[in-house]
């Protein structure tokens, strides 16, 4: 595990979009999955600027999302579909066609979970995933639990995942209840790792993820044992890790 220290947020996101747009400099064709939340905006911001100035090229790339919510249609202006779109996709050339989610429309979990991973498989598994991280140490939709999960699955977020999330909505009773999400299994399978984090609120999480025991109580502590994964982390971020680094 590499720890990558930023200033702020806007540094953590240029270091992450480096290590990105030289992913997919280097192959052109990269499987990239990609998370949603304030954590990546700014990593997406930059990478459209490089795209822009013709620094970095999209139109060979397959792309695949972590989680989506259950009961939210691609056009919803809260589902990740609708984000990423908004915030990434319509703004740079990845054909319509590799863009991959996981349909919160399809109501029938077994059969929506078994596809996405059909799908990543199809596609030759994934080169580099970007993640965020909860103040739970949940990444993706992987909720603190009794164990590490699998492949995709539906899962029931927690209060703290919800009320987080209710920013977003126009009341707590409008956030969903439940998300599709890959499954650490999938996620620790990606051949590359990078996941972000910034802000003093993410300090103690930090701490127990990165640099404690690996336990499903804290999901994000099975990144320990992937052999790629960098850490973007700002400063604030890293402030509790003092003496560890």
């Amino acid at each position: 595990m590499k720890i990558i220290r930023a200033k702020d947020y806007n540094d953590m996101s240029r270091k992450a979009a480096n290590i990105i747009s030289a992913q997919v400099i280097l192959k052109p064709d990269s499987v990239l999955g990609l998370a949603t939340g304030s954590s990546p905006i700014g990593i997406y911001e930059q990478l459209i600027k490089w795209y822009n100035k013709g620094d970095v090229d999209f139109g060979a790339c397959t792309t695949f999302n972590l989680d989506e919510y259950r009961g939210l249609t691609a056009d919803h202006d809260q589902s990740y579909h609708y984000f990423m779109h908004k915030n990434f996709f319509d703004a740079i050339n990845v054909p319509a066609e590799r863009i991959n989610l996981p349909d919160g429309a399809q109501l029938d979990a077994e059969r929506e979970c078994a596809r996405y991973d059909a799908a990543i498989r199809a596609a030759g598994g994934i080169d580099l995933q970007l993640l965020g991280m909860g103040l739970n140490g949940h990444i993706g939709f992987n909720e603190p639990d009794e164990f590490f999960s699998k492949g995709t699955h539906c899962v029931d977020l927690t209060e703290s995942t919800i009320e987080a999330n209710k920013r977003f909505f126009a009341s707590a009773d409008d956030v969903p209840r439940q998300a599709y999400t890959m499954g650490v299994q999938t996620i620790m399978l990606a051949r590359r790792i990078v996941i972000v984090v910034s802000g003093e609120n993410k300090a103690d999480i930090v701490r127990q993820a990165f640099f404690g025991p690996v336990t499903p109580r804290v999901p994000a502590t099975i990144l320990q044992l992937h052999t790629d994964v960098s850490v973007v982390a700002d400063e604030a971020a890293l402030s509790k890790c003092g003496d560890l680094l």
